[in-house]
Parts: C-alpha cells; structure tokens; sequence
C-alpha cells in the first residue's frame, strides 16, 4: 500500500479545485477518527478518505463511473478493500453496494464534510463551538447544504454510531484541520 505521502501527492495531481482538495483532507481526518474510534487501521481508512475522489474532474459529466475509475487507477497501490469502498462510495451510480465497515464509513464520513464545512462557512466562529447538536438542527433543516444526502450521512448508524456520536467525531476531526482547509 502507499504511504500517506504518495497518496497526497497523488491526490493533489489529480484534483485541481481547491474546494474539492479540502473535501478530501476532511474526508482523511474524519475516515481516521472513525477508524481511530472503531479499532481500525486509521492508515488505511484515512488514505481511502483522502483518495475517494481522484477521478471526481474527470467523471463529473458521467457518474456511473465516479468511483469506478479512482478504483482502476488504484489497483495495485491501495488493498482491496478501498478500493471496494472507492467503488461503494458512489453506489446510487455505480450500483456497487457498501457492505464493509469500511464502505459506510467512506460513504457516510465524505457525505458529513459537506455539512460540517458549510456550517462552519455561515458561523463567526467557524469551527470553534461546533457542537453535534448545532449540526443536528442544520441536518433536518433540507434548504441547508440542500445537496448533502441526509440518509447517506445516516449510514453511521451501520457503524453501530448514533448520529451524535458521529457528529462529535466528525466535528472534532475536521476541526482539528480547520486551517488547512480554510475553516480557521
């Protein structure tokens, strides 16, 4: 498997768009805390999470194969199993169903970075005091962050996570990269 290093240099030559970098260093921190909370490999999850979307620029015209393509170009660099989480993230167009722990902690891990970062861009404070229970109240609000599914995000609960939980976890690691991602 490549280490840490390889993957964010690949990630950075492969997605240009600052917005979406920042997308996947969220998707990083918060696929290690889930793994960190899990008893997983926070290596591996983490870089499945930063990688989850290489092919995002050139898929965005045809989403069946988001997903698909990332998993292609990294065979033979990351284990099987991300490389099926890659596949799974995307499963409303790719039809390739999550059934690992690792594939709803991808799917439902990427998915909360859309809440978390557009909260925090309509907050003074940003990420400082936000708390699960602030992003509870965005996530049952449909107008907020409209494009962020709700029932994918619901997937913690495959986790064996309450949505609370998930929501603390997620909080505090996309907090603890707040500057890299331009939430400080």
């Amino acid at each position: 498997m490549i280490d840490r290093n390889e993957a964010y240099a690949l990630m950075t030559a492969h997605v240009a768009e600052p917005a979406l970098q920042a997308h996947c260093l969220e998707s990083e921190a918060v696929l290690r805390a889930l793994a960190a909370r899990l008893g997983q490999d926070q290596n591996l999850w983490g870089i499945t999470g930063l990688l989850h979307d290489l092919d995002y620029a050139t898929t965005k015209d045809n989403p069946a194969r988001h997903g698909l393509d990332s998993a292609e170009f990294l065979d033979g660099k990351l284990p099987v199993q991300a490389l099926d989480a890659i596949r799974a993230h995307n499963f409303e167009h790719t039809g390739f169903a999550p059934s690992t722990p690792l594939d709803f902690a991808l799917r439902c891990g990427e998915t909360v970075t859309g809440l978390i970062h557009t909260n925090a861009l309509v907050r003074p404070a940003r990420m400082d005091g936000m708390d699960a229970k602030s992003l509870k109240k965005k996530m049952k609000d449909k107008a907020f962050a409209a494009s962020v599914n709700r029932e994918t995000i619901g997937e913690c609960q495959k986790l064996g996570l309450e949505p609370s939980e998930f929501f603390t976890i997620a909080i505090a690691a996309v907090a603890g990269i707040a500057p890299q991602v331009g939430l400080a």
